[in-house]
């Protein structure tokens, strides 16, 4: 899929952070858990269990030169429903490193809504940054991945998953990818392998929500 392709169907994608966030966001680029947590020194040890357990509230870490962040829940995700839809001998741990290690956007905005109206996340302001998806495809052509489902929930019936989730950008047209699929989804996330140093360059909007 080409960044026009991916753009006709998606002109815009949608992130979301905690309220004042974009501040450091554009000051520091939007970084994945991997990498912030090593922009912010985390020990060996304290990072080892950001990365592959499931965080049942938000993480705040701090650094001497770069203040304080905050990590992102996953409470849509259960490890022990994870562990049941698991392809290719992935464990949960397996799966949260892979997860960690990329920054995601939501592909449309009904994906955003669903986010933001869920129960979990009613009455909680949140920061969305609005994305151009043309340029940032065309920047990031060869970190891009699309995805159809929601790859950090499990919540009713757990989509399975496995190596294969993560499609490259140019890997396929959309119509080979949906073949693929067996014609019955969408893209529901786009992601950034490691980081967007650069974010503030594809900026539409940046909203408060909630």
């Amino acid at each position: 899929m080409t960044p026009e392709e991916l753009a006709t169907r998606h002109p815009q994608l949608y992130h979301v952070t905690e309220p004042g966030a974009w501040k450091d966001i554009k000051q520091n680029g939007l970084l994945s858990t991997t990498r912030l947590l090593d922009l912010f020194e985390i020990d060996k040890e304290k990072r080892t269990i950001i990365e592959t357990q499931r965080r049942s509230s938000s993480m705040v870490i701090e650094h001497s030169r770069y203040g304080r962040a905050i990590i992102n829940d996953n409470l849509p995700l259960n490890e022990k429903s994870l562990a049941k839809c698991l392809d290719h001998g992935l464990t949960p741990a397996d799966w949260l490193r892979i997860l960690n290690s990329r920054v995601f956007f939501w592909a449309s905005q009904d994906g955003l809504d669903r986010l933001l109206g869920a129960r979990l996340n009613r009455n909680r302001v949140r920061e969305v940054l609005v994305i151009d998806t043309l340029s940032l495809a065309k920047a990031y052509t060869d970190q891009m991945e699309l995805c159809p489902i929601n790859s950090g929930a499990t919540i009713r019936k757990a989509a399975r998953r496995g190596l294969n989730t993560f499609s490259p950008l140019g890997q396929y047209s959309f119509n080979e990818w949906s073949r693929l699929r067996g014609q019955r989804d969408h893209i529901r996330e786009v992601t950034v392998r490691d980081a967007v140093p650069d974010i503030a360059n594809y900026i539409l909007d940046v909203l408060s929500v909630g």
